[in-house]
């Protein structure tokens, strides 16, 4: 059997100031190790990574083929409890146990995390590289362009936008013979052949011809003629800005286009379909598979209308293939890490990507990935959605809390951003705590039905006082849910902070996964919904609207019944109602409609109000973002 690398990989010592500086302060004065470095030390030959600049690259899928034999390192996903405003540092202590383990334990570590959405880093949220000294840098272009694939998924996703309606409005007063020969060219022979797109086409319509004069005139007109129902059209336009007024729009109101009014709307960039392509795919050819796959509208026999079949799934694709390499950076102590795909966890699966962990755990003896909000979010898309496309078993759950958050959840005061914090939060409560402590409950019995060891990273504020602190340690120990509970001070000092964790996760993934899916494919879709609704979230039950149960008729006519289900909902509540904090009881979730991605391969129910497209506070954090004109250093990011 092949052996993973082994070439050590050098840490890079952290200089600490107390008090802890801003995030950028500290960012900005690291010591980066050259990228061909990092790359260098993972084991990587030179013609597997693309330099971008100094200090990151994009690592070629065909590593695999190399590493086809070598095993794979042990699978840590972490997640957390319900968020709240006060923040549980769920990325910050991703970053800050892998610095522990690479670069105070001796491990070979790899970080797989997901790249952030310009809608939070020039919002209200910030930027998701980390915090104090647990970052991923280079912090500036982590939260920015990076090295492009959020803005390629939103021309790609423009252009499929473009060429349905584009498609429609020639059909609408060209025959099907004129469109046939505009589809299908004569050359200067007078002999007509198909396209790549066009033979997709074919392939969908079951046309097995290849030759265009063999075509009947029914085939042909089948051919030509999409003969779309505009009124079932799904897909709209993307950008990846939080952008309220583009919630609801109208497109066609120019003088030749004034017949093809339309009402539609723009949902964020990353909640396209093709961020979940590109997070789920395992190949760029298993990429071209599912964006071809993508299901735009019915014709109007009740047919779907693929990207396939508007012949753009190829001109996609272009867009997007570099989008399929996983960017390569560091942490401020050098250890290596994977930033690829971010689809967010309460509209899509809130997952970084399948090839990113894929590579990592040919290179690693660990790969520590993050799952968007908490278990009831992105890790139960992680475990049924996510590694059951990839077939990757996970090995532990890293599950995040603190002691404000859980006060939170015990009955605490409303937070408010930018408010000052009540006194509950910044003094000792134990009778907060213990209440809250049902939250956390819950999200151990969440991974505790997939099978998986979890440990407990309670993730230390200055606030907190050693009592709290003994007090979540020793219910957590009496549960018999967690295998560890651990104390973290990783923002403060780095994987210095971190190292019980360390040591505990590599206690835990040698004790052996249990792994299992929550529910079988072929469940019936109302089954699988209701599954989640009552295991996940304890709801009494689901209540599907008069939309939701057609659908649900319509995709077991299509044929789409076998997928897993990503749940939309709230990620401030194990419910569907963001009020509901705690362990809510007696409560029942209610599906108002269900809307099929195909190409990435799941059906997402729409529980509660959840918006695609978010909107600005009254005081975004562009606010606070510039640029030194003299040196060109970037300020106010966060």
């Amino acid at each position: 059997m092949a052996e993973k690398p082994n070439t050590p990989i050098k840490p890079t010592k952290l200089t600490r100031k107390s008090p802890v500086p801003s995030d950028i302060d500290i960012a900005q004065s690291a010591t980066l190790k050259p990228i061909k470095q990092v790359a260098e030390e993972l084991g990587l030959l030179e013609d597997e990574y693309d330099p971008y600049g100094k200090f990151i690259a994009k690592v070629s899928p065909k590593v695999l083929e190399r590493l086809a034999d070598v095993p794979d390192g042990k699978y840590v996903d972490v997640t957390a409890i319900t968020p709240t405003p006060l923040g549980e540092g769920k990325t910050t202590t991703t970053v800050g146990l892998s610095q522990a383990m690479g670069a105070h334990l001796g491990k070979r570590v790899i970080t797989a995390i997901r790249q952030p959405s310009q809608g939070p880093t020039f919002g209200i949220k910030g930027g998701a590289a980390g915090g104090g000294y647990s970052q991923v840098i280079p912090m500036e272009e982590f939260n920015l362009h990076l090295t492009g694939d959020i803005h390629a998924i939103t021309a790609a996703n423009n252009l499929i936008a473009a060429a349905i309606e584009t498609r429609m409005y020639h059909e609408s007063y060209q025959s099907p013979e004129a469109l046939f020969d505009r589809l299908c060219p004569p050359d200067e022979d007078g002999k007509r052949t198909f396209g790549i797109a066009m033979q997709g086409r074919l392939k969908n319509l079951g046309i097995d011809k290849t030759d265009p004069s063999e075509l009947t005139e029914d085939e042909r007109k089948r051919f030509a003629l999409l003969n779309v129902d505009r009124k079932t059209l799904t897909w709209r336009r993307a950008t990846d800005t939080n952008d309220r007024l583009l919630r609801e729009i109208t497109v066609g109101q120019g003088a030749t286009e004034k017949d093809f009014n339309l009402k539609t709307s723009f949902y964020i960039s990353v909640a396209s379909e093709l961020m979940a392509v590109l997070a789920l795919s395992t190949s760029l050819e298993d990429m071209r598979e599912r964006i071809g796959r993508i299901v735009l509208a019915l014709d109007m026999e009740g047919n779907p209308v693929t990207v396939e079949d508007v012949g753009v799934a190829g001109a996609a694709t272009v867009l997007m293939k570099d989008t399929i390499k996983p960017t390569l950076m560091q942490t401020l102590e050098g250890t290596p890490v994977f930033v690829h795909a971010g689809p967010f966890a309460n509209i899509a699966h809130g997952n970084s990507s399948v090839m990113a962990d894929m590579i990592a755990l040919k290179l690693a003896d660990y790969v520590i990935t993050e799952s968007g909000f908490g278990s009831d979010m992105g890790m139960e898309k992680f475990f049924d959605i996510k590694c059951r496309y990839s077939g990757n078993i996970p090995d532990v759950v890293v599950l995040v809390a603190t002691i404000r958050a859980l006060k939170m959840h015990g009955g605490g005061p409303k937070v408010s951003a930018g408010s000052p914090l009540a006194p509950e939060y910044e003094t000792e409560n134990l009778d907060l705590v213990r209440k809250g402590m049902e939250n956390l409950k819950a999200h151990c019995d969440n991974a505790n039905k997939f099978g998986v060891p979890v440990v407990l990273a309670i993730n230390r504020f200055h606030t907190d006082s050693d009592a709290e602190l003994e007090l979540v340690k020793s219910v957590c120990s009496q549960s018999g849910h967690i295998s560890h509970a651990v104390v973290t001070n990783h923002w403060e000092e780095g994987g210095e902070g971190a190292v019980e964790l360390g040591k505990a996760v590599i206690d835990a993934a040698e004790q052996g996964s249990n792994f299992k899916f929550l529910y079988p494919l072929e469940m019936p879709i109302k089954q699988k919904i209701e599954t989640i609704a009552k295991e996940i979230y304890g709801a009494d039950g689901v209540d599907f609207s008069p939309e939701a149960e057609a659908q649900i008729e319509e995709y077991n006519r299509l044929g789409f019944d076998n997928l897993p289900i990503c749940m939309a909902k709230t990620h401030l509540s194990l419910s569907h109602d963001a009020s509901l904090k705690g362990r809510p009881k007696g409560f029942r979730v209610p599906i108002r409609s269900i809307n099929a991605s195909i190409g990435a391969g799941f059906l997402y129910p729409i529980a509660g109000p959840i918006r695609l497209m978010p909107g600005l506070p009254t005081r975004p954090a562009y606010y606070d973002i510039d640029i030194e004109l003299d040196t060109g250093r970037i300020l106010g990011l966060s």
